[in-house]
């Protein structure tokens, strides 16, 4: 099974991380870098008029780049608890590929061990998700997982402290973030769901000074995740 991811970043990094098979690349700028990676890991580059990259994008901002890839690698919640010092990010219906695209770049940039997302209900990494993460998703080890709260227990028994990202948590510079973590984040409509909140350990909040209530859940996402890699020095 393949698929047309788009944008320059995207397209190059997909060469890079070489984890999924890129069968070629569609380029109406001959963009120099473009060309260069290409040419670096073997892929062929074949010029394209922009109205087909327009209609292989489906409206997606695609910069005159396109490249046929293989599916997403997704990989198995193991391998990410298997890192030192796990520093997971668990979503709970994000259903908006955009927010899962932001929260995988915001994931990539603090060094998160991994994201997971549950199988059913919920944004998967496509070519949209690829294009808002620039790139970065092709970096980041995403596990789909069926059931969240067996996951969470999974982890709990790995040695990861789990909290959920809610209005009512502990402030986050006050809770101590520093060992391995995982963080849980539910939609901005819904939350995180009953049984999925049971399973944590604890919850952990942003303080919100504004008249608005809420943060965009990849900008929680970004103020969490740093402040654990402040936590821990690094």
């Amino acid at each position: 099974m393949s698929e047309v991811i788009y944008g320059i970043r995207p397209v190059i990094e997909a060469l890079r991380a070489g984890r999924r098979k890129v069968f070629e690349v569609l380029d109406s700028t001959d963009n120099k870098e473009v060309r260069q990676a290409s040419s670096k890991y073997g892929v062929p580059v074949r010029q394209a008029p922009r109205p087909k990259i327009e209609e292989l994008a489906s409206g997606g901002v695609h910069q005159g780049v396109a490249a046929r890839v293989g599916a997403y690698p997704y990989t198995e919640l193991d391998e990410i608890l298997a890192a030192p010092e796990p520093l997971v990010v668990v979503l709970d219906g994000i259903t908006d590929p955009r927010n899962l695209g932001a929260i995988l770049r915001v994931a990539d940039a603090a060094g998160a061990s991994g994201v997971v997302i549950p199988k059913d209900r919920a944004a998967t990494v496509t070519p949209v998700a690829v294009k808002t993460s620039a790139g970065a998703s092709e970096h980041v080890p995403v596990a789909r997982e069926t059931n969240l709260r067996r996951a969470i227990d999974r982890m709990k028994k790995a040695g990861v402290w789990v909290y959920a990202a809610e209005a009512e948590g502990t402030i986050h510079t006050d809770l101590d973030l520093a060992g391995p973590v995982a963080l849980v984040l539910g939609s901005e409509g819904r939350g995180i769901r009953r049984l999925v909140r049971e399973g944590c350990d604890g919850a952990v909040s942003v303080p919100m000074l504004g008249a608005v209530g809420s943060l965009n859940v990849s900008v929680a996402a970004a103020v969490l995740l740093y402040e654990v890699r402040r936590q821990r020095g690094r």
